[in-house]
């Protein structure tokens, strides 16, 4: 999951509340919200917060695109905030945070005595084994998968066959089990389908009553493999604020309301330091370094995270009482989390802040009007009249885009994309984002998986466009349930029109050029 794979592919809602009615508004049965405060009050600079939003929006132009953010201190929301077009609503794309729910699912079983750490994980696959099972295979057991020290040299690709289950047995494993550390999420697809072995059911579904329904998380779901177990190292989709929940539920203990409800021995376990990452090369500043539990790492500053590829971060700091949550598209993500550290850990002090009005509305203000940078002045060209409507044949390309028409009707250009044998439609305002739905796959970082994002409904995108001169034309597309974005640059040269692709997935760094003319 780590490797990048080229893949071919309104407004904020509020944050801050300093209302009476949030403030006392418990975690019961009945709400699902997390309880409300303000920062001060729960003894966190709004300034502290007001810096770190300020550092991100630079970043952007850094490669490192803050799409939500969300701070919780004594088990209570005190800043939050999407840049638009996400919002609160909607699921994000964790990535490998998804292996955080994974091992959850697992502590869960283990609880209920449906497996042990230490089973064996040839016992659970009779059906799946190779001819010969190493000595190595032999000892493998959950443990290892959950602490990412199968053994094997590389993580084998088991997502582009048919069956992943036989392929991950069949690698070969090239030292001792529990002994040297490699990120793996192909061992942690085996935990899901472990767990759907001993119980029937998918991570997903044996989640929904352990986990899902006490905490008030609603509507998240998963991609599933070709088999229909559910991906497990990744897949798993949820709003922000069940990300927050989660982080909350292990920074207490695995208590939620009053009620244990993931044993406290598994919640220290989960969370604490099992295998060293990088032995050989500690450092301070390095959060890949400081080791790793049960599919969580540890982290600086004496804190765990969960953590998915291009910045999702579930980061829950036990000694401050505190949970922070991103989502992000970071092309580095260790300079993500320093903006954490850099602006947001100072803001945290040990006692109750004085009551700082003008600060404090600065920051309600500022996530109020969050929002990533957006063509928003309108703009046409001469050339808009002609091309309107017409059909727009391109050269046999890898995306397989066969042709495409522009329909302009006011602030929005309508994009008809045929793809394959399937045309697919997309509006872009010239003013702002026009939201949509499609059953058509974006950019993504498993493309390649075979049942790659199956057992998803259809993706929610926000397109905006502009010219850039006379004869250019920019759409960007984003997937906005997901943290990447495709950008297509027509450049008309009637009758000829070069399109560039690129998409978020690489940076922009790798652009397919594409050829085509107007059809008369």
């Amino acid at each position: 999951m780590r490797n990048l794979y080229i893949a071919f592919f309104a407004i904020v809602t509020l944050a801050v509340s300093g209302c009476t009615q949030k403030t006392e508004q418990k975690q019961t049965g009945t709400s699902s919200a997390l309880p409300r405060s303000t920062p001060e009050a729960e003894g966190v600079s709004s300034e502290g917060i007001l810096q770190f939003i300020g550092a991100a929006d630079s970043a952007y132009n850094n490669g490192i695109e803050i799409h939500s953010m969300m701070i919780l201190r004594h088990g209570k929301v005190i800043a939050e905030g999407w840049w638009a077009p996400y919002r609160a609503d909607l699921k994000h794309t964790m990535y490998s945070v998804s292996k955080s729910f994974t091992s959850t699912a697992i502590g869960f079983a283990v609880a209920e005595g449906k497996l042990k750490l230490t089973d064996k994980v040839v016992s659970f696959f009779p059906e799946s084994l190779p001819d010969t099972v190493s000595p190595y295979l032999a000892e493998l057991d959950v443990k290892d998968l959950l602490t990412m020290s199968v053994g094997q040299a590389q993580e084998p690709a088991v997502t582009v066959t048919d069956d992943w289950v036989k392929a991950f047995l069949a690698a070969p494993i090239e030292n001792e089990p529990g002994t040297v550390f490699l990120y793996n999420s192909a061992g942690s697809f085996m935990l899901s389908a472990i767990l759907q072995k001993v119980t029937g059911e998918k991570v997903i579904d044996y989640l929904k009553p352990r986990l899902f329904d006490p905490l008030g998380i609603e509507g998240a779901d998963s991609e599933v493999n070709p088999q229909g177990i559910n991906t497990g190292g990744w897949g798993i989709r949820v709003k922000t604020e069940d990300m927050a929940k989660l982080g909350l539920l292990y920074l207490q203990k695995g208590i939620w309301n009053g009620k244990q409800l993931l044993p406290q021995e598994w919640v220290a376990d989960a969370t604490s330091k099992q295998i060293e990452t990088k032995p050989e090369n500690i450092s301070d500043t390095d959060d890949w370094s400081q080791g790793y539990g049960y599919k969580f790492w540890q982290t600086t500053h004496h804190a765990v995270r969960a953590d998915g590829a291009f910045g999702q971060y579930i980061i829950m700091l036990p000694e401050k009482d505190a949970v922070i949550v991103l989502t992000a598209q970071a092309s580095n993500m260790q300079e993500e989390l320093n903006l954490v550290w850099n602006y947001l850990l100072p803001a945290f002090k040990d006692e109750k802040l004085p009551e700082n009005k003008e600060p404090e509305q600065q920051l309600k203000d500022r996530l109020s009007h969050l929002s990533l940078p957006t063509y928003t002045e309108a703009k046409t060209s001469p050339l808009q009249e002609n091309i309107n409507g017409k059909i727009i044949s391109l050269n046999e390309n890898p995306l397989n885009i066969k042709e495409l028409s522009l329909k302009f009707n006011g602030n929005v250009c309508t994009m008809t994309l045929k793809q394959d044998t399937t045309s697919y439609d997309f509006n872009f305002s010239d003013t702002g984002w026009a939201e949509g739905e499609t059953l058509r796959h974006g950019p993504s970082l498993t493309a390649r998986a075979k049942a790659n994002l199956t057992g998803l409904p259809p993706f929610k995108v926000a397109g905006n466009y502009t010219w850039k001169t006379d004869n250019k034309l920019e759409l960007v597309l984003r997937y906005i349930e997901s943290p990447h974005n495709e950008k297509f640059v027509l450049t008309f040269s009637e009758p000829v029109v070069n399109m560039e692709y690129s998409s978020n997935i690489d940076n922009y760094q790798s652009k397919l050029q594409l050829n085509g003319k107007i059809e008369k």
